[in-house]
């Protein structure tokens, strides 16, 4: 009798034992499954339609040579934008001008910064300020910004970085820009933002850059990267058939025409439009309106000592349209995290702590696993991306300025423009350039010359390629021949 009970006790162990293994299994497969999402979080999208999974160039990973640069980048700017929108808005200070915050990320994190990948420095300069001039003057939602720069990024550099060195990256919806930029572009921009913001908020219409941050990466044992988030003057949903970049000098200002033929893209220059035979096709109205702002920004580059700045001028066909698919065969898109619709917003307490790192960590395994993807008209809508600037005079057809006749009707093109360039100060270097260049050609037309002749130098030349200006035939320089002839 002794054993029936052992029997049955030995039964029982062995269902308790099969349901035990049955709940390892069970578990083991939900890990694993948990796992794989966690190492490739795109993994859910897989059963989405093959037209929303195109590839476009080669994987961007790792290998990339500006990889841990973009990846810091993204993870300061999240971490300190959304720190300062976290506080109570107050009014400025002169002490808000000059401030700047420090933040340290590695991979532990701590209670003011997530975990992060890679040990990095991030500085934030003048929070404040940038979040009053995104907020009240440029008309940025807080956490559309944040959702824009931090989600998707194009990483192809425009070409060559250029003369400056710059690095170019641009936000999912090709609104903004992240330039890289010279310690001294940094220390010039910090020292005239009060006067900037000023102009900005007496200037509503103003053609400059629009500013919208300044930050500054640094690496162990590395050398400050400092950089600047500004406008995207080119729209997301049309395609820009010619590009000028105008400063009003014409020594060494050509880009070449049979290369121009084979590159749609390249940006031309002022003989190019003087060749061209180009007129900026504005009606009186509009004429009046442009003249004026432009008036306007350039007294007040020349009250703060600068120079070399240009107009950038895109002109987009109406009647080409975008068959030519000029955007979708130049532009990559980098897609470091797959967030819910809105950026999580930073708190301040420290039992958030812990959901930051998760965070951040998901951030880092999205990165990984990233693909460049096309930038779709799914994944750009117009109307969102806009939005900012539908109420300012210059941008308020379709983002830009429709070309009118002297009857002020719409003609076939769109101008997208605006001033850039303007953190180059007529210091020491710029006159001894102008001193030297000034040798081997007509001072008066090679670009570097003092503010104020630069500046009604490029208000006269602008006058002048306006319909009506009488042309910029005279601002070529002349030959010689006809220099001997003259003199």
């Amino acid at each position: 009798m002794s054993s029936g009970p052992d029997t049955s006790f030995a039964a029982l162990d062995d269902d308790i034992l099969q349901q035990a293994e049955q709940i390892r299994r069970e578990r083991l497969s939900k890990r694993a499954k948990a796992q794989e999402e966690a190492v490739n979080p795109m993994s859910k999208k897989a059963s989405k339609p093959e037209e929303e999974k195109v590839l476009v160039g080669n994987l961007i990973g790792e290998g990339h040579v500006n990889y841990v640069l973009m990846y810091n980048m993204l993870t300061g700017i999240r971490t300190a934008v959304s720190r300062c929108q976290a506080k109570i808005r107050r009014p400025l200070t002169d002490d808000d001008y000059t401030a700047a915050h420090k933040y340290s990320f590695d991979i532990v994190g701590n209670e003011l910064t997530p975990s992060a990948r890679y040990d990095f420095k991030f500085k934030d300069y003048a929070p404040w300020v940038f979040r009053v001039l995104r907020e009240d003057h440029f008309n940025l939602d807080p956490a559309d910004y944040l959702l824009s720069l931090t989600a998707k990024y194009i990483l192809s550099e425009l070409g060559s970085p250029g003369k400056s060195g710059s690095f170019f990256y641009f936000s999912r919806d090709y609104r903004f820009i992240i330039k890289t930029i010279h310690s001294n572009e940094h220390k010039y921009l910090l020292s005239i933002l009060k006067d900037y913001h000023a102009h900005v908020r007496d200037n509503p219409h103003t053609l400059i850059s629009r500013f919208y941050g300044l930050h500054r990466v640094k690496l162990p044992h590395g050398r400050k990267i400092h950089f600047v988030i500004m406008n995207n003057l080119f729209p997301p949903h049309r395609d820009i058939h010619e590009t000028y970049d105008l400063k009003g000098s014409t020594v060494g200002r050509e880009y070449p025409e049979e290369k121009a033929r084979e590159n749609p893209k390249a940006v031309l220059k002022d003989l190019n439009w003087i060749n061209r035979g180009r007129t900026l096709e504005l009606g009186p109205e509009k004429r009046a309106l442009f003249a004026e702002q432009l008036r306007r920004d350039t007294e007040f580059l020349k009250k703060m000592n600068v120079m070399d700045y240009s107009l950038l001028i895109g002109i987009h066909n109406v009647q080409r349209g975008n068959r030519d698919n000029i955007r979708r065969n130049t532009l990559r898109v980098f897609q470091p995290v797959d967030f819910s619709e809105r950026p999580m917003p930073m708190r301040r307490k420290m039992s958030l702590l812990k959901s930051q790192q998760a965070e951040a960590k998901a951030l880092r395994r999205a990165m990984r696993q990233s693909d460049p993807r096309e930038l779709t008209d799914r994944e750009s809508d117009p109307a969102a991306a806009l939005a900012d600037r539908q109420h300012l005079v210059f941008y308020q057809d379709e983002g830009g300025m429709r070309a009118t006749d002297e009857a002020n009707e719409p003609m076939h093109q769109i101008y997208y423009l605006g001033i850039i360039d303007i953190l180059t100060p007529y210091n020491t270097f710029k006159k001894a350039e102008h001193i030297w260049k000034g040798m081997s050609a007509d001072r008066h037309k090679i670009s570097p010359v003092p503010p104020t002749e630069y500046g009604n130098r490029f208000m006269a030349f602008l006058g002048a390629v306006m319909r009506g200006g009488g042309g910029a035939e005279k601002f070529k320089p002349q030959s010689r021949a006809e220099k001997e002839k003259t003199d």
